[in-house]
């Protein structure tokens, strides 16, 4: 069992939390004498020097190296034998061998496009790099995506629209408690990145003001000036609400707006369409709070809005992100010091992971893979043809809804799809329809479950590479342990695979020697990291990109690049370096309640579990804390319905059913119902989400589905 000390005694290794994107900082000291990786036991010691968390980290941090243990993890390749229909023990090279008859199998059949790739927001920034190479050299398809799409996509169109780049934060969290007011949409910071609650407490020891935007009065609301409980799906309402409020009481920065914006007429007639009655009406804040809220972020000065997967996770999520931003712009809160809009990025690397080549459109360097330049610049990288790389291909759940369709086999790197996807029973039998399916994961997760050959692959702190967190931060995981005997790198593993392919060259498998590629494939780009090295990652607690390297055809000693730690003070990142307000106009979630569903169901999380909970549900400590599903509901509801405490409920919806006991609390909407999704089997959340579809981002609608709520055997 791993252990924590508050200081160091022996020699240790600085590193950083494997989970979400707020990277903490953290020490690693192996100590001999256990059973985990290279037989020793991972002592987790307090790293207070890395800026970020300053030492503090959350259970799930605390217990990262519980899974390093042989005795929760893959420590062997696993084939499925036809004589018993079960993955059994098999060697590294039978494993890789059917790994790649399978893909070149259907590739040859079917055409290269039959053949999926899906990666995952966990994987380095170099594991991710040659995923998205590998797809397009050596399978030549274009049907790659990850499960970072599930993530803060909304948020990134909607940054790409209206700034001309996407990152995060474009400023680093220590400014949060500098500025004057907080406005935090769908958050709920304290179960979901602990360590970074403590920027809202500063706020508001120094005078600052925050206001919550939650359906739930979550840990995090708790904490506000002004907690706003929309009903769920109704955040852009709310949204243009205020901006309307900013507009009719002359607030507005009119110099702002005309020095460095675009469009305002435009998203001020959508704005003004929403007069605070109807938006009462709408989202059920009273008229009252509105005025509140715009009063108190108005009156601060400086401000900031930062949204999280509660606006985003929606069939409208850009636009609703959109119009959070417009209200930045509006009020002169972007673009200068201490004031923006920014997106909490969920996942550990989610960010990195997405700009430099797992998602569908995008090549390294944020590049679009619709560009010519773009193309001729990677592929030069590469040594191919730039005719040779595939368009765009499907977003992540197109990509999944078409297993066992267009798409006949499938290599997934660190996802679990099973638990994590919507409309998960429907997804679970896409996969289990796939002609083959191979799987590279730390864990047997449920998804791993249902592969024709699975490989154990290392993990956090078993290998080095980087990660880019919520600030645009570039960071190093470093090596602390040796993995057990048996399992290989993600790198490894696509080297042999693509060298089986038929690309022997073009896949190292040292990590550094992938990110120096990787650095030439994003010079350039809007994502640019040639600039940073390992060396420099390691001086300064991570470098934030664009970082451009200038000394790149310089014949004279030049200063290296300081790197971007704060984004858009001079201009914006369009051509013309103004900001684009964007107009927008609140409509309905995808699916609103009726006589058969009359509940409302939000999803999220808890502090305790991540994600699908793949790894964490394999942590006795975590378990201990959260050890299963349940059903928030309100006393009216339940008393309506007839259920106690404790009770097994039967939530349902248009695709499915799930049973939980229930947890009755006034923290929540009365016409609204919140389940954690960490979980599978029957308590499994994503059974009942709605796969509907943002146009642009193609996330799906996590945030709000209709149900009815029934109490189990009624």
């Amino acid at each position: 069992m791993p252990r924590t000390s508050p200081a160091l005694t022996q020699a240790s290794t600085p590193t950083h939390c494997p989970y979400c994107a707020l990277q903490c900082g953290m020490n690693l000291r192996a100590v001999p004498g256990g059973e985990a990786a290279g037989g020793d036991v991972v002592e987790v010691v307090e790293r207070t020097d890395f800026p970020v968390n300053r030492g503090a980290l959350c259970g799930k941090g605390r217990t990262a190296p519980a899974v390093l243990s042989s005795r929760v993890r893959l420590t062997e390749p696993l084939v499925r034998r036809p004589a018993t229909g079960r993955l059994e023990p098999a060697t590294w090279e039978e494993a890789l061998a059917k790994i790649a008859e399978g893909l070149g199998r259907t590739r040859e059949v079917y055409g290269r496009d039959a053949v999926g790739v899906f990666g995952g927001g966990g994987l380095t920034n170099e594991k991710a790099y040659a995923l998205g190479k590998f797809a397009r050299v050596v399978l030549s398809t274009s049907q790659i995506d990850y499960n970072g799409r599930f993530c803060m996509s909304s948020a990134a169109a909607a940054h790409q629209r209206a700034f001309g780049l996407d990152r995060g934060l474009p400023f680093p969290l220590e400014d949060i408690p500098r500025t004057g007011c907080v406005i935090l949409v769908g958050s709920n910071l304290a179960e979901t990145m602990p360590p970074a609650l403590r920027y809202l407490t500063e706020l508001k020891e120094n005078g600052g003001r925050l206001i919550v935007v939650d359906p739930r009065r979550t840990r995090t609301a708790e904490q506000a000036d002004l907690h706003l409980a929309p009903r769920p799906g109704t955040d852009l309402a709310l949204a243009l609400g205020l901006l309307h409020l900013v507009v009719s009481q002359g607030r507005t920065d009119d110099a702002f707006i005309q020095e460095r914006t675009a469009g305002w007429d435009e998203a001020r007639a959508a704005a003004m369409a929403h007069w605070p009655e109807h938006v009462e009406r709408v989202t059920g804040v009273p008229v009252p709070q509105l005025r509140e809220a715009v009063r108190m972020f108005c009156d601060a000065g400086t401000g900031m809005v930062l949204t999280a997967r509660g606006p985003e996770q929606q069939s409208k999520g850009t636009d609703t992100v959109g119009a959070w931003i417009n209200l930045c712009l509006a009020t002169g809160k972007a673009g200068r010091p201490l004031s923006g809009y920014g997106c909490l990025t969920g996942q550990g690397n989610g960010q990195g992971g997405r700009e430099h080549g797992q998602k569908a459109d995008q090549l390294p360097g944020y590049r679009k893979l619709t560009d010519p330049a773009a193309r001729e610049h990677v592929a030069g990288v590469w040594g191919v043809d730039p005719d040779s790389l595939p368009g765009p291909g499907r977003s992540a759940y197109e990509l999944l809804d078409a297993l066992g369709g267009d798409i006949k086999s499938l290599l997934l790197m660190g996802s679990n799809p099973v638990v994590s996807a919507p409309r998960a029973s429907h997804i679970e039998e896409r996969l289990r329809s796939l002609d083959f399916l191979a799987v590279a994961d730390v864990v047997l997760s449920e998804t791993a479950a249902l592969a024709d050959v699975v490989l154990p692959v290392t993990q956090w702190a078993e290998e080095t590479g980087t990660t880019t967190n919520l600030e645009g931060r570039v960071l190093l995981r470093r090596r602390a342990v040796g993995p057990p005997p048996g399992v290989r790198t993600d790198l490894e593993v696509l080297h042999a695979l693509a060298a089986l392919l038929g690309h022997e060259k073009g896949f190292p498998v040292d990590p550094e020697e992938v990110f120096d590629e990787l650095r030439r494939a994003s010079a350039g780009g809007p994502a640019d990291y040639s600039g940073i090295s390992y060396r420099r990652i390691a001086e300064e607690d991570g470098v934030f990109w664009p970082c451009p390297d200038t000394s790149e055809g310089s014949a004279h000693a030049v200063e290296p690049h300081p790197g971007t730690p704060r984004l858009f003070l001079d201009r914006f990142a369009t051509e013309d370096g103004r900001a684009r307000f964007v107009p927008v106009v609140h409509r309905p979630a995808a699916e609103e309640t009726d006589a058969e569903y009359p509940v409302l169901l939000t999803t999220g999380r808890v502090v305790a579990q991540y994600q699908s909970g793949a790894q964490t549900r394999r942590v006795d400590e975590l378990n201990a804390a959260a050890p299963g599903p349940f059903v928030e509901l309100h006393p009216r509801l339940a008393q309506r319905l007839g259920v106690g405490e404790g009770d097994r409920l039967t939530v349902v919806s248009r695709r499915g059913r799930a049973v939980a006991p229930a947890r009755i609390t006034d923290a929540i909407r009365s016409d609204t119902v919140f389940m954690p999704f960490h979980w599978p089997g029957e308590g499994r959340a994503n059974t009942l989400t709605n796969p509907a579809l943002d146009p642009t981002s193609r996330m799906p609608e996590f945030k709000v589905c209709a149900v009815r709520v029934e109490r189990e055997g009624d």
